[in-house]
């Protein structure tokens, strides 16, 4: 009995500190676009005794709850790292688990009343070449049932690798070069932007990194030049609502710092 009334008491003094904390930050500079590095599904998994694929699946639960705070907060650009280049040499049947919650996933986009009702426009950044058929399929429907969408934009980066993508970049740009289209003069910061997976989107305002790691590993290089960074030791799956709502509370306090 004891047991139930602490827990009770908990949840009730957990709920009116993120009632006051999304009012603070409800007041303050919200960011246009938002991106986040979803680290710790299966170190999360494993502290509490799940299989890793568990955590993989309650990493894909948390992004839609995200989703739904972004929306909330009038955040209209969320870019999310879920798969590298580099995940590809993981253990072929995680990688294949991931694929299947990926085709899944992606089908569900495409049919999902939230998105529709939201005008969400689902993009994927990255080399969708190196994916399976059958989850290029979905990303396409996904991509196809939201092109017209312009309200909110959802952007996933899946075998994505920024370096990658500078290098695809520049070849793009030689090619266009030694084809008479562009001269070496004509390559600034904003036409070299242009040939970016990212070219339709402002940069992001806000990176967040979870699971206490403190590095972008290959994520938005070129896009994240004058992003505030915000690190957190939580494990995605175990991310909080306060949790998000301290990133965007650091970003503001950073912004006033600095005049913005």
């Amino acid at each position: 009995m004891s047991n139930e009334i602490t827990r009770v008491i908990a949840n009730t003094a957990y709920q009116t500190y993120e009632r006051r904390l999304c009012k603070e930050v409800m007041e303050g500079m919200i960011p246009d676009h938002v991106a986040i590095i979803m680290d710790g599904n299966r170190r999360f998994a494993m502290e509490i005794g799940l299989a890793m694929n568990e955590g993989h699946v309650k990493g894909k639960d948390k992004l839609e709850e995200v989703m739904e705070w972004c929306q909330e907060m009038g955040i209209k650009v969320l870019t999310v790292y879920a798969f590298s280049t580099e995940n590809l040499q993981r253990d072929e049947a995680e990688v294949q688990y991931l694929m299947d919650l990926f085709e899944e996933s992606f089908l569900k986009l495409a049919e999902d009343q939230r998105v529709h009702r939201n005008h969400i426009r689902v993009t994927v950044l990255g080399q969708r070449e190196l994916l399976p058929e059958r989850v290029i399929k979905a990303i396409e429907t996904a991509e196809e049932r939201t092109k017209d969408y312009d309200r909110y934009y959802y952007n996933i980066a899946l075998a994505y690798g920024s370096r990658q993508e500078m290098i695809s970049a520049i070849r793009r740009i030689a090619q266009k070069v030694k084809e008479g289209d562009l001269t070496v003069e004509d390559i600034d910061e904003k036409m070299f932007s242009s040939f970016l997976y990212t070219a339709d989107f402002p940069d992001p305002d806000l990176v967040l990194r979870t699971s206490g790691e403190e590095r972008v590993s290959n994520f938005l290089l070129w896009q994240l030049a004058y992003s505030e960074l915000y690190f957190t030791d939580v494990f995605w799956p175990g991310f909080r609502k306060v949790d998000f709502l301290r990133a965007i509370r650091s970003y503001q306090a950073r912004q006033r710092r600095f005049g913005k």
